[in-house]
This record gives C-alpha cells, sequence and structure tokens, in this order.
C-alpha cells in the first residue's frame, strides 16, 4: 500500500472508532477519551523533555481541556452528540480538505519556519470544507445559525493547532510525536487539529450558540 492509501486506511479506522464512542456516549466515551489524553500527554512529554517543568504543566492543561470538552459537548444537552459529531466534521474536513487542496493547488508557504509543506492555498481548501460540511452537518441538525458562520472560524484554529504542533517537532527535531498511527504518527499529530475545536465548541455550547 502506498502512503495515501495508508493515510485513508487508518483515517477511516479512526472516524468509524470516534463515531461508535461518540454514539454510545457514557463510560464507552468517557474510557476512549481518557485514554487518548493519556496518550496525548505521554508524547508532549517525550517531546518537551528538558525544557522546563512548564512545559509539562502545560502538556497536562493541553491534553485535559479538550478531553473535558468533548465530554462536556456530548453529555450536555439533547442536541450533544450532534454537536459533537460537527466538531469532528470541522476538524476532519479542515485537515482533508487542506491536505487535497495543498498538494493540488499549493504554491505560497503558510509558515514555513514550523511547517514547510503546509500552504495557504491548503488553508484555505480546509477552511471551504469545513465551512461547507460543517455547515450542511448544521443545518441538517438544526443546530443553529451560528454554527454556520463558526465552521469556517473554527476550521482557522484547527490550523492554527496543528502549526502549533508542528513547531514543537520542529523544536524537538522530529517528524512525528510517536509512531502509533500508520501514515499519520502520533496522537498529538491525530489530534492537534481537534484540540482548539473541542475547546471552542464547548465554548460556545455554554454561551447558547448552539
Amino acid at each position: 500500500m502506498n502512503e495515501l492509501s495508508v493515510r485513508a486506511l487508518t483515517g477511516l479506522i479512526l472516524i468509524a472508532i470516534a463515531l461508535i464512542a461518540a454514539v454510545q456516549g457514557g463510560y464507552v466515551l468517557a474510557v476512549l477519551v481518557a485514554a487518548i489524553a493519556t496518550l496525548m500527554f505521554y508524547e508532549w512529554t517525550r517531546l518537551t523533555k528538558g525544557w522546563g517543568a512548564g512545559w509539562y504543566l502545560g502538556g497536562f492543561i493541553y491534553a485535559l481541556l479538550p478531553a473535558l470538552a468533548l465530554l462536556w459537548i456530548r453529555e450536555r444537552d439533547v442536541h450533544g452528540l450532534a454537536l459533537l459529531i460537527w466538531a469532528f466534521i470541522v476538524t476532519w474536513s479542515t485537515d482533508i480538505g487542506a491536505y487535497f487542496s495543498g498538494r493540488r493547488f499549493g504554491r505560497r508557504k503558510l509558515a514555513p519556519t514550523l511547517s514547510p509543506n503546509k500552504t495557504v492555498e491548503g488553508l484555505a481548501g480546509g477552511v471551504i470544507a469545513a465551512a461547507l460540511l460543517g455547515g450542511a452537518w448544521a443545518i441538517a441538525m438544526d443546530l443553529g445559525k451560528p454554527l454556520l458562520l463558526l465552521a469556517p472560524v473554527f476550521a482557522i484554529f484547527a490550523q492554527a493547532g496543528d502549526l502549533f504542533e508542528s513547531g514543537m517537532k520542529r523544536r524537538a527535531g522530529v517528524k512525528d510525536s510517536g509512531a502509533l498511527l500508520p501514515g499519520h504518527g502520533g496522537a498529538l499529530d491525530r489530534l492537534d487539529g481537534l484540540v482548539p475545536v473541542a475547546i471552542l465548541t464547548a465554548a460556545a455550547q455554554m454561551c447558547g450558540l448552539t
């Protein structure tokens, strides 16, 4: 299998696991989220070894906040499942849209000092994909008009999360945060975009925007 096929297969498996856990909710989702948060913190400590105690505290918060946000979103109200899936859709469509549009149209570097492969065209493709797919899901599930505007905004934050983790890896001198996920790297590599989206979605829910 080529790299793209491996990446796609791994991605489909991860999507299936995430959706099954989201639908089940309760202890199933809580156990999965706790396990992933623990793995994220472990990878973070490996990346930041020798950077100082503040980075360890930062890693704990980095793993804990999105974990709590995901559980809050799911269990908060009757629209929790639909809203959680919306957060997934925004994150996944941003990643996929940025990947393919960047490969096809990418010319101008987005942040070469952090991630040389990311382009402005890739960012645009990710934002458009999130706006279309996230917007379509919000309309279908009657989640509220504000999410139509928040989808592309959150897509930008998802890309920012990706760039932040890329900067950490660049400083640590590694390509991936781990090797657990074929074609994707580690848990941090796969979830760096979901971290801000989960937190922001929970905040939007608290503010009554859904």
